[in-house]
């Protein structure tokens, strides 16, 4: 993977909050932690992008079918 330097300006309050959970050894670097969270955000996005997608083929989810889903996701848990 190619590593780019960039800029950028983010809340102090969220700066620190990041700096604590590198401290905490969650994350090797500040670098690695801002990345690690945008790669994660970008998933994020995409599956919504999916599910937002299947919603308007087959329509959103029924009742019984969230309720299979929420058991069958408590379950992996």
């Amino acid at each position: 993977m190619t590593a780019a330097k960039v800029a950028l300006t983010i809340p102090a309050d969220v700066l620190e909050a990041a700096k604590k959970e590198v401290e905490a050894g969650h994350a090797k670097s500040l670098s690695a932690f801002v990345s690690e969270a945008v790669d994660e955000k970008l998933r994020r996005d995409e599956l919504e992008a999916v599910l937002d997608d299947l919603d308007a083929k087959h329509g959103p989810p029924s009742k019984v079918a969230r309720a299979w889903a929420k058991k069958l996701l408590a379950r992996s848990s």
